[in-house]
């Protein structure tokens, strides 16, 4: 694992679309008021005129973005998951999503770490939400590294893209030096026999430590980055499952709807294999630290190593 503090991937966020800006003139970035929170204020602060606050209105923010995207501009709009994927849901699907138009959604504060916020905020339902567009592309980096080049690929692909940021630090799984990104393919961090464990955003990190932990127990734990929710890299999904004979996927996020039930939907149907999910066992978040919260809903890789555990049991 690389040596770097702890970043939370909206801070990645921030600063990948000001180099984006002083590369491409044609990015333009919207806010609905939380400019400060979404670290769009980076950009704002170099290129103040490429930045619109669209005020607390994040469905006519989408529509806005819409209308700048058919002109051959390249829009990111920013908000919490809540709003982005809840809130403006309707101007999503209708005028980014149907007409297929290339607009870039930038939801940060995902997931239970949003803390304090409490569960009016702690989008749980954004993977599910987005993922049933037709043509977006949803998607949830790991760290820093793999956050910034995220944003790089995004602005790079023809079409909508929905990325989710968070506000918690994660650890660093990448090196700088050493990595490049591609929509829909995932990673092998760790190779294993025994058990693969699929996870993407602040899970991925808790997964690496997991198989860590594991291997001292004598268990041989596949470890992938699954970053791209959709579309999936079924090929990776096939090869581990066939590898390993046993999966546990692990988000940040519901159960139901997400990267859990993506891989569960094509091994039912190409290569049927036990599997566990973790993440959100449907219900809502609470409010409270999110390290704590992490813990209280098993979002962490002691709760990883136990899933594995009733895993091989079961077979």
């Amino acid at each position: 694992m690389a040596d770097v503090k702890k970043i939370a991937t909206r801070d990645s966020y921030g600063n990948a679309l000001k180099e984006l800006g002083a590369a491409h003139d044609d990015v333009i970035v919207f806010d609905a008021d939380l400019s400060n929170a979404t670290k769009t204020n980076t950009f704002q602060k170099a290129y103040p005129d490429r930045h619109f606050n669209c005020g607390i209105a994040e469905g006519n923010m989408m529509a806005v973005a819409a209308g700048v995207a058919s002109m051959g501009l390249v829009p990111f709009a920013s908000s919490f998951a809540m709003f982005a994927a809840g809130r403006a849901f309707e101007q999503v699907r209708n005028s980014i999503g149907y007409p297929h138009l290339n607009v870039k959604i930038g939801a940060t504060h995902g997931g239970i770490s949003v803390g304090e916020d409490g569960a009016s905020h702690q989008c749980c339902e954004d993977f599910a939400l987005m993922r049933s567009i037709p043509g977006m592309v949803v998607m949830s980096p790991a760290d820093d590294v793999e956050a910034r080049a995220m944003v790089k690929a995004a602005y790079e692909h023809e079409g909508p893209v929905y990325m989710r940021f968070s506000r918690f630090g994660m650890d660093a799984v990448h090196d700088p030096d050493n990595y490049t990104f591609e929509i829909g393919k995932g990673e092998v961090l760790r190779e294993g026999t025994d058990v693969a464990i699929i996870a993407n955003g602040l899970l991925v990190p808790e997964a690496v430590k997991a198989g860590q932990m594991l291997a001292e127990q004598g268990v041989s734990a596949m470890v992938i980055d699954m970053a791209t929710v959709k579309p999936l890299d079924e090929e990776l999904v096939l090869r581990a499952a066939k590898m390993c004979g046993k999966i546990v996927t692990a988000e940040e996020h519901n159960i139901i709807g997400g990267l859990g039930e993506a891989v569960c939907a094509l091994l039912s149907e190409k290569h049927p294999v036990p599997v566990k999910r973790v993440g959100v066992n449907d219900e809502f978040g609470h409010s409270g630290p999110a390290a704590a919260l992490l813990k209280r809903f098993g979002l962490s890789a002691e709760h990883i190593v136990e899933v594995v555990s009733q895993l091989k049991i079961t077979e």
